[in-house]
């Protein structure tokens, strides 16, 4: 080849327009930076009709707005990605997946700090369980911290009760019961009050309910709603047993590499996306109730007084547990949320 057409070639093959791709993104009106967007996972463990699922893609939408559509998350609901919420904290920790939706008791493992939001009947109502949560909002910064997370924002679920097929509405009543727990509070209290306790991820639950391995679940209305538990139980006691949350939490690294508009966007979203989250949960039960309803289920709320005193009691020295676990963080908490303190 004479010398002229060879340079002429390497000049070609050096030329934007002659990398593959680059001419037809041209042609497409696609812009370099469209093409450079981050590209975050996300996983949650519930299904895309759940509470936390639609928190969840509320904040994917404030994402977008405020970065233009420059940080790109994909939401994958009902454990599409493999992982349970028991295998959330190290998933992100390890950036297997750059943020998750987990309930909070699962990583009582970590930190004992988690257990807080389910300890049972220790707020009365979304109001008390909000201010207990931004009571310990910094615990919760400190520990996802150390373990090189970032904590976006809190779903807190409708109260828990128990779902069951035949009326749970006296001690006798649980005597024996093979009832499904969400972390080790509720399967120390449930076994104190004289249940047979098994505790069990989500995604467990309904093959469990299918097979008999359980009679009745400890969870709330609204997740009885969304995986129809109808279809097994006929019952829902609403003994207003916790509000617990789950936690959103994101890799740090993956976090502080974005820049720094973009790390102030993800933090706005998710500020707007806790006080969406807590505002919907409000109006949650209500409707949930009409649903359960709708099905046939029996509703008994309010549970009878001796029946919710005899809980009480069985819950009493597992929240005294939790607070000698905690020690001094745990005195400062309740000791503010004891007070009326807010943060």
């Amino acid at each position: 080849m004479p010398t002229s057409n060879l340079a002429s070639a390497i000049r070609s093959m050096r030329s934007p327009l002659a990398l593959p791709g680059f001419g037809l993104a041209l042609c497409l009106g696609i812009t370099v930076s469209a093409q450079a967007a981050t590209r975050l996972d996300f996983s949650n463990e519930y299904n895309a009709n759940s509470i936390h699922a639609q928190g969840d893609a509320y904040f994917i939408e404030q994402v977008s707005e405020l970065t233009d559509g420059e940080v790109d998350i994909t939401l994958h609901t009902g454990g599409a990605l493999g992982f349970k919420s028991g295998d959330h904290f190290y998933a992100v920790a390890d950036n297997a997946v750059q943020i998750a939706d987990t309930l909070s008791g699962t990583m009582s493992g970590i930190d004992p700090l988690f257990l807080l939001s389910s300890l049972p009947f220790l707020v009365n109502g979304v109001d008390e369980a909000h201010r207990l949560y931004e009571i310990a909002r910094p615990y919760y910064d400190e520990v996802f911290e150390d373990n090189d997370q970032v904590l976006l924002y809190a779903s807190p679920w409708p109260a828990s009760g128990i779902w069951s097929r035949d009326a749970v509405t006296s001690g006798e009543d649980l005597q024996n019961l093979k009832i499904r727990t969400f972390d080790r509070s509720g399967t120390e209290t449930l076994l104190n009050a004289g249940a047979a306790p098994v505790s069990l991820s989500w995604a467990d639950v309904v093959p469990q309910l299918a097979t008999g391995g359980i009679n009745a679940v400890l969870t709330s209305a609204e997740a009885g709603a969304n995986a129809s538990f109808w279809e097994h139980q006929q019952h829902f006691s609403g003994i207003q047993y916790a509000i617990p949350l789950n936690m959103v939490h994101m890799n740090r690294d993956t976090f502080e590499s974005l820049p720094e508009d973009q790390q102030e966007a993800l933090r706005e979203a998710a500020r707007r996306t806790d006080e969406h989250n807590w505002q919907v949960v409000r109006e949650r039960t209500q409707s949930n109730y009409a649903t359960l309803d709708e099905h046939g289920v029996t509703i008994h709320d309010p549970i009878p007084a001796d029946f919710q005193q005899s809980l009480a009691d069985a819950a009493s020295p597992v929240v005294s547990g939790w607070q000698d676990t905690m020690g001094e963080r745990g005195q400062e908490i309740l000791d503010a949320f004891h007070n009326g303190q807010t943060q």
